[in-house]
């Protein structure tokens, strides 16, 4: 581009649109009033949303950016704006998902002086951010705001936050922009030992029981097709993570289910009975092997991870592949004998009957009166047929959501993983529709977490972005109600939710809205939201103590999985 002079703030927006950025997430203030005031001259080229709630804009950023793979981005101002991004922040830190921040600042020669609404931002999202950096002169605007994009994105993706001081917002500059390609000192990607990938495929090809989970890894490097041939190839069992899940179709033949503490009981079981653990994009989470002391120590483990910090950090593995997983994949591929796994398949599906028989019957056909969260995901799963993206909120509703929930294809589920933040959902679906507009996009919330964010509704108002809401209302905090009556004598300490009248909420904002308490109203109720062409909420009143099976206990070991 050539030179020319402007001033910093509408540098700031010809950075981003040079980046392709064509919808951003925000809330004005005072520090970052000159950007907004340039945001107004390009309102044909960048669309500005306007949430109700900082964390809102970061979290509707990550369900954008998990949506499409592309950069979220957020903007807020100074002191509490900057302080209310600092949630999703860590959120989209945990779970690798590429996020920029840009907050206003207090001018330079006030920094330090406790100014109105001057916060240290820099220092309160260096633990959270994979990069910070705080402006204060115009001139290094185009050069930082490369920079934040070019690590966002590259290698295992991050969030990063930009702090602009008022005065470099007002001051002039000549512009120019050079996108980052490279920083000194900065590897996002190792360089693939194929001598590494040879041993794999030796300890892979010699096993008896090899068994493969995969996680969020394989999204972040479009690794879907390359995950996909491999399975089919060595006829090895496959099982996800809660960020994996949907890298391969849900009724894929190969795909066994869902590890961690409420996952299928055969993926968690027979991590304890594999002789090679082949580990692909995911990081050992406590939630997915619960005890170390007594995880997989029979197995050879191999690890194929991008992040060398993940390498060792809970499982000692026996050959580490450091590279992008799908280099690593297509490397490993043609040295993969073709095989069936035939008895050792047979062992997983002994178990799905047990499962079958002792938890998942009861949950998708259940004989109590009351409706249970696991029929009514299935009953989205008919009218979205494995289509729609699925956008949980935390807790007993997500564990749900994550096991019952159907999907054909990649980028189709949105979890807070690492986490865990109610009121996620509903700004993330906004996100998430916005950046996938062509796909049904349907947020399941719970009654706690709904009323984190429930001031979203106003976006959806405003915006008319046409996302579905379900709210399965247990009038409890679930999933601490299940862990105080399963370990705690059922002393229900503050966790009975007094909800207010969600339907005249909803209502108030515009939004279409139905409320279902009985079984057999249930599948229209389902149907009219699918096949509405605006947002809907819907709100279904469930089992009031419903449970989430199988469990296991914190501190236990995979094998201590129980059934009710």
């Amino acid at each position: 581009m050539g030179t020319n002079k402007i001033s910093g703030a509408e540098a700031v927006i010809r950075c981003l649109l040079e980046e392709g950025v064509d919808l951003v997430y925000g809330y004005p203030g005072g520090a970052i009033m000159p950007v907004y005031d340039e945001l107004y001259k390009f309102q044909d080229q960048l669309q500005h949303v306007l949430v109700r709630h900082e964390q809102g804009a970061t979290h509707a950023a990550q369900g954008f950016a998990r949506a499409t793979g592309k950069v979220g981005v957020a903007i807020a101002t100074s002191g509490p704006g900057a302080t209310n991004l600092v949630t999703g922040i860590a959120d989209a830190q945990i779970d690798s998902t590429p996020m920029v921040c840009i907050t206003g600042q207090v001018g330079k020669h006030l920094l330090g002086s406790d100014a109105f609404q001057e916060t240290d931002i820099i220092g309160i999202s260096t633990p959270v951010t994979k990069w910070n950096y705080q402006i204060t002169e115009a001139h290094e605007i185009p050069e930082i705001i490369a920079k934040a994009f070019f690590i966002a994105k590259s290698g295992r993706p991050g969030p990063v936050l930009i702090d602009i001081t008022k005065n470099a917002q007002f001051d002039e500059i000549e512009f120019s922009y050079k996108k980052c390609t490279s920083i000194r000192s900065y590897n996002p990607k190792p360089t693939l030992d194929i001598e590494k990938v040879k041993e794999a495929a030796e300890l892979i090809n010699n096993a008896k029981k090899p068994y493969i989970v995969f996680g969020q890894g394989i999204i972040l490097s479009e690794a879907e097709e390359q995950l996909k041939a491999l399975v089919e190839k060595s006829g090895i069992p496959a099982a996800w993570t809660i960020l994996g899940l949907s890298a391969l179709p849900t009724d894929h033949p190969l795909n066994v289910g869902m590890l961690g503490m409420h996952g299928n009981y055969g993926p968690n079981l027979l991590t304890n009975e594999c002789d090679v653990l082949i580990a692909l994009g995911m990081r050992f989470d406590d939630r997915v092997t619960g005890n170390l002391a007594t995880y997989a120590k029979q197995a050879k483990v191999i690890h194929f991870e991008i992040d060398p910090s993940e390498i060792d950090k809970n499982v000692k593995t026996t050959v580490a592949v450091l590279a992008d997983v799908k280099e690593s994949l297509t490397a490993l591929l043609p040295l993969i004998k073709s095989n069936t796994h035939e008895s050792w398949h047979n062992e997983f599906k002994e178990m799905y009957k047990i499962e079958l028989e002792e938890v998942i019957n009861d949950e998708l056909k259940p004989k109590k009166e009351g409706i249970s969260m696991g029929e009514t995901i299935e009953m989205i799963n008919k009218h979205s047929k494995g289509d729609a993206i699925i956008v949980p909120d935390v807790g007993q509703h997500q564990m749900f959501a994550c096991r019952y929930a159907k999907f054909n294809s990649t980028k189709s589920i949105i979890n807070s993983g690492g986490l865990g933040t109610m009121g996620f959902a509903l700004p993330a679906a906004i996100g998430a529709k916005m950046g996938m507009p062509e796909r049904e996009v349907v947020a399941i919330i719970g009654d706690g977490g709904f009323q984190m964010t429930i001031q979203e509704l106003g976006t959806i108002f405003q915006t008319k972005v046409p996302v579905k809401i379900v709210v399965l209302n247990n009038e409890f905090l679930g999933m601490v109600r299940q862990w105080q009556q399963l370990f705690f004598d059922k002393r229900y300490a503050s966790t009975e939710m007094i909800n207010p009248n969600f339907i005249a909420i909803a209502e108030g904002y515009y939004i279409k809205a139905k409320k279902v308490t009985k079984r057999e109203d249930l599948d229209a109720a389902v149907a009219e939201m699918m096949a509405s062409k605006e947002s809907y909420f819907l709100e279904v009143m469930v089992e009031k103590e419903n449970n989430v099976f199988p469990m296991i206990p914190t501190g236990a070991s995979v094998s201590e999985m129980r059934l009710s």
